[in-house]
């Protein structure tokens, strides 16, 4: 079992990707880089606990403590990736949760968070935010609580992901939107998480570590309207970056990179040159 504690945001990671042609690649390798096997792995289920203090979440501040309890589940294939390599965490990458209440809703919670339930999201935040992880408004992107001093566990042999100990802050904009700005950053309850993981990529390394090849496996709940064999589509688009090179007649240079998945139901071999076993993404953008 592997374990990565948090404070504050997370470093950015070895991060291991195919790049528009299909050829994959490593942007971060050094000399001590072994020869192993990388997972990119997502949520497959889990569940999702919130325990509350009503009276510090209400503005209660001289009253004891009232304890509340908000249990969800981790909506399937939810694209909340962490990378493993041999089995071990490496650490997460930004991506989001969908959260589904399970069970009765918990009475007096503020008016806005509480008509927010059926929508929450619990975010993985990019590396240069203040914090790591967030929980959401899927819909507004409205930020309710920000979290911090949670624990990473992972367990390689059963592909579990545990995320426990962390501390609900109410965000600053939370805090203004009841009336109590100087209520932001105030620990109002916390989280914990626990969810089955599933491999969307799997990359091997030789041992210069140079990608060998990668194959991107089927999800082991095929996805509506799954047909037989391969399917690549595109997970995520990342890095939009425009070009510094001015324009040209009028027109600018932006570059993208893609994140792809199987949604087929065998396994999609991705090699690396001089062989031609890869599925290649075209790319069009006006």
């Amino acid at each position: 079992m592997s374990k990565i504690i948090l404070t504050g945001f997370m470093l950015p990671l070895v991060l291991l990707l195919g790049d528009s042609s299909g050829n994959p690649q490593s942007t971060h390798k050094t000399s001590e880089t072994p020869a192993g096997t990388f997972q990119k792995m997502i949520v497959e289920s889990g569940s999702v606990t919130m325990k509350f203090d009503l009276n510090r979440l209400n503005g209660f501040r001289s009253a004891a403590a009232m304890p509340a309890t908000a249990h969800f589940a981790a909506a399937a294939d939810s694209f909340f990736s962490i990378l493993v390599f041999n089995e071990r965490l490496r650490g997460p990458e930004p991506g989001s949760i969908t959260l589904v209440p399970q069970g009765q809703a918990v009475p007096a919670l503020p008016p806005a968070l509480s008509a927010a339930l059926n929508h929450l999201v619990l975010e993985k935040l990019q590396s240069t935010e203040a914090f790591d992880l967030a929980v959401r408004d899927a819909k507004t992107g409205f930020t309710f609580f920000n979290i911090e001093g949670h624990h990473y566990d992972y367990d390689g042999t059963a592909q579990l992901l545990s995320i426990t100990n962390g501390r609900l802050l109410a965000s600053p904009e939370f805090a203004k939107s009841v009336g109590r700005p100087s209520d932001a950053g105030a620990v109002v309850g916390e989280i914990s998480i626990g969810a089955t993981m599933q491999p969307v990529e799997v990359t091997r390394l030789d041992q210069n570590g140079d990608v060998k090849s990668a194959t991107l496996p089927p999800l082991r709940e095929p996805l509506p309207g799954t047909v037989p064999g391969p399917d690549v589509i595109i997970g995520e688009l990342i890095g939009l970056v425009q070009l510094d090179n001015g324009a040209v007649n009028g027109r600018v240079g932006i570059a993208l990179g893609t994140d792809a998945c199987n949604k087929g139901t065998i396994d999609v071999d991705w090699f690396a040159l001089p062989s031609n076993d890869y599925p290649f993404i075209p790319q069009i953008v006006y």
